[in-house]
């Protein structure tokens, strides 16, 4: 293992729009720094991060991958570079949300001919709300019709004049120019390069008052002096230095990898706090402490949890505490993992991400510390699910087999959930897209030989009543010695969403006996499990019965059971009951010059634009829409937009169905009940 000051380590996110070259970039610093013998590319399934079946065939990423790599400063100094590579497709948003959780900087990348798009936004928001300290690189500076500085432009148009390059290409974008460092710049870029540096010294000098002070009076600053103060600057986001890079020639790598080792943070500076407030002691001495951001099933390892080390120093055969779940861990063995190659190591420090395979009780989200000590970090909030499918087995008897299935691709993302839905009969897979639901049903065929089928699911509709109603039922059954008997008087009316009492018992005079009563409630119950008009379950309904018979001999619970279920039903039949519907919110985000194919889609939806918002360049839309128009909509939006689209939803409530379309849910009602018969 590596002896690296904990001052000289540097973990950091790779972020940014699908196709920006994240991966791509990676793979270039891979191989500049002796990883791979040679450079990959996720164009012709050679990456080195992008090494799974499921990225190379679609090539996107998939999956938040990690590498440990070290890198000499032109100084002499040895850094640690924890670079965690992030998907950039929305349908893999919540590994980018994993990574940044535990990483202590963020890399935005910006592709030099498409700008900034949506995922570029949604990275930076995302280093925004977890405090990060961030850099810009636009990469592909050598593609033809590319333009650094239309895109530093955009860039600062959208995040501020603190987004500052510290590197700019030349004209002809051959070669880079370090703006504090060049002794010879060219002359048409001779003038932009002055006023950066200018600005550069200018935000060194205003973190700290001495060197303000210095600034003003006239004097010039040291080089040491300007290098801890855009440091300082980075770390308290006053300052987002910005990069050039071609990954294809590696143009600007050198400049890039310099520019992280002097303005990143070191996790010393990036002080964790547990949940109780106390800082996390990253000293190597002090007690391990960690935190679980991503866990795999693996083919031949098994369970693998994927660990960033806070605090203190982690051993190879060590006995830790996992605080989440109360229980004792041993580390059998520990691993560095860069993309697919493995490699054992005895110990980690803070700011490495390691790999230990086979913790018993381990999972995603859980904190770990030494034994004797209780630490508990706080957890990573993943997105609302967004694509929903009912999901079948294709053969009959793979029942079990696909339930293993969908256990373990929920287990390994923790934004793909399953259920089964007890009013539709439905296994339901959802996520946050179709290319990761595909993506999921590949794992399910490749890992656990179960093939499956994708249906669209059936809508959980609701009925209720908007008038009131007079329901009655006499139970009575005579077939040879003891008969059966119940009559029901019950009125029903629409009850307020606020008002918990949906029964009232307004029987006087024994009329029904106080023993039968439970049965009669328990009837109702079961009543409002099927209204009256397509048998869905009712809601928002007020019940009392306030009259009813009985016979001394022939009267049971079950009588009064089944008078209490059939009274209610003819009372809700004669309330003028209707259909509801669930209706979601929709936060719909997308570039300006798609805003009204989207607006026309949603109203073709029967949705509601209830308000529209520019922001950083983009247009947010939000809208409810009917669930049962929007079952597909990420693969629409998608197709709508190009994938420069996305959006989050949330349930809203349950409105009436319009008529003609209840005619219809009917209809299917009654279909899926004769062949559930």
């Amino acid at each position: 293992m590596k002896n690296i000051e904990i001052t000289n380590v540097r973990n950091f996110a790779l972020l940014g729009h699908t196709g920006s070259g994240k991966t791509a970039l990676l793979d270039a610093i891979l191989f500049k720094l002796g990883v791979t013998d040679r450079q990959g590319s996720p164009d012709n399934g050679t990456s080195a991060s992008d090494w799974t079946d499921e990225e190379k065939s679609r090539q996107i990423s998939m999956w938040a991958t990690s590498f440990d790599l070290v890198y000499k400063t032109k100084g002499g100094r040895d850094m640690e570079l924890v670079a965690l590579d992030t998907p950039g497709y929305a349908d893999f948003y919540g590994q980018v949300l994993s990574a940044t959780a535990v990483s202590d900087g963020g890399v935005i990348v910006v592709d030099a001919v498409s700008g900034v798009q949506v995922g570029t936004h949604r990275a930076w928001k995302n280093c925004e709300l977890a405090g990060l300290p961030r850099a810009i690189v636009v990469t592909g500076i050598d593609k033809e019709n590319a333009d650094f500085y239309g895109a530093l432009e955009a860039i600062q148009g959208l995040w501020g004049a603190q987004c500052v390059p510290v590197v700019i290409p030349t004209l002809d974008h051959k070669s880079v120019i370090d703006v504090m460092a060049a002794k010879e710049i060219p002359a048409d870029i001779a003038d932009r390069a002055k006023e950066m540096k200018g600005a550069l010294v200018e935000y060194a000098a205003e973190t700290d008052d001495a060197l303000i002070e210095k600034y003003l009076g006239g004097e010039d600053l040291s080089a040491e002096e300007i290098a801890a103060g855009l440091h300082g600057a980075v770390h308290d986001g006053n300052l987002i230095p910005v990069f050039a890079v071609s990954s294809k020639t590696n143009l600007g790598l050198e400049e890039l990898l310099e520019g992280i080792s002097l303005l990143l943070p070191s996790p010393p500076e990036r002080p964790v706090k547990d949940k109780d407030g106390s800082v996390v002691d990253v000293n190597p001495d002090a007690p391990f402490s960690g935190f679980v951001w991503r866990s795999l099933n693996d083919p031949f390892t098994g369970q693998v949890s994927f660990v960033r080390v806070y605090g203190g120093s982690l051993k190879k055969g060590q006995e830790i505490y996992n605080a989440t779940k109360g229980q004792k861990e041993k580390v059998g063995h520990l691993m560095i993992i860069n993309g697919k190659k493995q490699e054992e190591i005895d110990v980690a420090h803070a700011g490495d991400i390691v790999a230990i395979p086979k913790l018993k009780a381990t999972e995603l989200n859980d904190s770990l510390c030494a034994v004797g000590s209780e630490i508990h970090f706080n957890t990573i909030e993943f997105p609302s699910a967004t694509t929903f499918y009912s999901v079948t087995a294709k053969k009959q008897g793979d029942e079990d087999k696909l339930a293993t299935a969908l256990h373990r691709v929920a287990d390994e993302d923790p934004t793909i959930h399953t259920e089964r839905n007890s009013e539709t009969h439905e296994m339901i897979l959802s996520g946050l897209g179709d290319q990761q639901l595909e993506a999921a049903v590949e794992r399910m065929k490749e890992r656990n030989h179960v093939e499956v089928e994708l249906h669209t699911p059936r809508v959980a509709y609701r009925e209720t009543i908007t008038a009131q109603g007079e329901g009655h039922h006499k139970h009575k059954k005579q077939s040879g010695g003891r008969g059966q008997y119940g009559e029901v008087y019950l009125r029903v009316a629409p009850r307020d969403p606020s008002d918990e009492e949906w029964f009232v018992n307004a029987i006087v005079g024994g009329v029904i006996p106080g023993n039968f009563m439970p049965a009669v409630q328990k009837g109702l119950q079961e009543g409002l499990l099927r209204g009256a008009v397509a048998g869905y379950p009712v809601m928002n309904v007020k019940i009392t019965v306030y009259d009813g018979s009985y016979h001394d001999v022939d009267s049971s619970e079950v009588a009064f059971k089944i008078a209490g279920a059939r009274a209610l039903r003819d009372g809700m039949s004669k309330a003028k009951p209707v259909l509801l519907e669930p209706i979601m919110k929709l936060t719909v985000t997308i570039p300006d010059q798609f805003m009204g194919d989207i607006t026309g889609d949603l109203n073709h939806k029967r949705g509601r634009i209830m308000g529209v918002e520019s922001g950083d360049g983009m247009q947010v839309v939000t809208a409810e829409v009917p669930q049962a128009e929007i079952f597909r909509y990420s693969s629409e939006l998608r197709s709508m937009t190009g994938g420069r689209g996305s959006f989050e939803m949330a349930y809203a409530r349950y409105e009436v169905v319009p008529a003609n379309i209840a005619q219809k849910v009917m209809a299917e009602a009654k279909q899926h009940e004769e062949e559930d018969e």
